[in-house]
């Protein structure tokens, strides 16, 4: 079972928690202004790295919180402190 690093409760079960994706993913300055590609793009299209990798995560079944680790994608293991 994967502990996630909760920044405010500490290490809990996986199961408390609902994946959030890929962090740092900016939101288009001008959204009008896109196409329906780019739309596509920006709403699916997400790196996929074999290494460490920035991510969001949300404790659904504790503080109710938004927070970012980094996370190896191979081993699985939380890099410990880095806030991405």
């Amino acid at each position: 079972m994967l502990s996630v690093p909760c920044p405010w409760c500490g290490p809990r079960d996986e199961t408390e928690f609902k994946y959030g994706g890929q962090a740092h993913v900016a939101y288009p300055s001008d959204p009008a202004a896109l196409s329906d590609a780019e739309w596509a793009s920006y709403l699916f299209l997400r790196d996929n790295p074999k290494g460490w990798f920035a991510e969001r995560w949300f404790h659904s079944a504790g503080c109710r919180r938004w927070f970012d680790v980094v996370r190896h994608t191979v081993t699985y293991e939380f890099a410990p402190g880095v806030t991405p």
